[in-house]
């Protein structure tokens, strides 16, 4: 089988499917795409409600919630304990199919008279205001993270603690202001480190300690805008930032950026990973157009936020142990041949499905 061009029947931009693709397509028995992979990621995202919350009423219970659905969006919101409880019966919300009928509309029409949950949520404690995170305790506007506590204003966060403000971190310990860093404690106003400790200001250091300003380092200690100090000189330049005050904080900022924008940096954040395109990927082979991917992706393409997946297309919050995903979001969960759905754990053999 060769490659072939098609047009996107949204954007109308010519996009290619490859052989690979279209053995996919057949593993899976669905149709090739008639979307470019950009508008599928964009048609993806419209069905995702990651940070928005809304005040709403449980439709069973009159309970005031803080939901990710509004008011007037058309669907039925239970309160998530009450959802996920034996007091109803999803089955009598149910209706025989119409084949003179659309599918499709069918299926808008079934979504709108199933009661949802008011947030996609699992096994959390005092994360009220928290959205499509699991494993998590006092998590406040916390949003797709796994495994965390004692975190806040932070997204896609996996087992961290005590920390403020990051963006994709994993392991990671009293951080603030962390973005696309790994096993880290007491880091701050930091990008792209990993193994690193008691720092301020880095970015793309790796095993580094009491470093302040520093951009590419590896293993070092008490180095200030990457110039070696005693530790007695660190201590006190570090001291004179002043960087418990706004103005201190953004005078160090400052300086940082200007030696940040002047070094070589990587093309992308790529380790310990065989053929892959994309960026922050980590223990993967063979994917392409993946994105924030870890701990053992395979053999997958247009992936956003994920880890331990293979033989995958076209999915964002996917993963853990899953197979042969398709068209997807928040899903996985040692499920296989999950496709053309959303928030499916655990399934096999499941298509069009919420």
């Amino acid at each position: 089988m060769k490659s072939e061009t098609r047009i996107c029947q949204n954007c109308k931009s010519e996009f290619t499917i490859e052989p690979e693709d279209f053995e996919f397509y057949a593993r899976v028995k669905v149709p090739p795409p008639t979307f470019c992979p950009e508008c599928r990621m964009q048609r993806r995202f419209s069905w995702r409600n990651e940070r928005t919350f809304h005040r709403v009423i449980c439709a069973a219970t009159g309970k005031p919630l803080i939901s990710g659905f509004s008011s007037g969006s058309g669907f039925v919101v239970y309160d998530r304990d009450f959802w996920w409880s034996d007091k109803w019966d999803p089955l009598d919300f149910g209706g025989n199919y119409d084949f003179s009928s659309p599918f499709f509309a069918q299926f808008s029409q079934l979504m709108r008279r199933v009661p949802h949950p008011h947030v996609f949520n699992a096994l959390t404690v005092n994360c009220e205001y928290a959205q499509h995170t699991g494993n998590f305790k006092n998590g406040y506007l916390v949003f797709a993270s796994w495994e965390g506590e004692d975190v806040s204003y932070s997204a896609r966060v996996h087992q961290g603690k005590d920390s403020m403000d990051a963006l994709v971190v994993a392991n990671c310990e009293l951080c603030y202001e962390c973005i696309a860093s790994s096993n880290s404690y007491r880091v701050f106003f930091s990008q792209n480190t990993e193994d690193c400790s008691n720092s301020y200001f880095l970015y793309g250091c790796k095993g580094c300690s009491h470093c302040f300003g520093c951009v590419n380092l590896r293993n070092k200690s008490y180095y200030i805008f990457n110039q070696p100090h005693t530790k007695e000189e660190y201590e006190k330049k570090v001291m004179d930032f002043y960087l418990g005050s706004y103005a201190g904080v953004q005078r160090a900022k400052s300086k940082f950026d200007d030696i940040r924008l002047e070094t070589i940096r990587r093309f992308a954040n790529i380790s310990n990973s065989q053929d892959v395109t994309g960026d922050n990927i980590k223990h993967a082979y063979n994917c392409k157009e993946c994105f924030d991917a870890s701990n053992d992706v395979r053999d997958s393409k247009f992936i956003q936020n994920t880890l331990q997946i293979k033989d995958s297309y076209d999915g964002y919050g996917v993963g853990g142990f899953a197979e042969l995903l398709y068209e997807v979001f928040d899903t996985g969960v040692q499920g296989s041949r999950l496709c053309l759905g959303a928030i499916i754990y655990g399934g096999l053999d499941v298509y069009y499905s919420y």
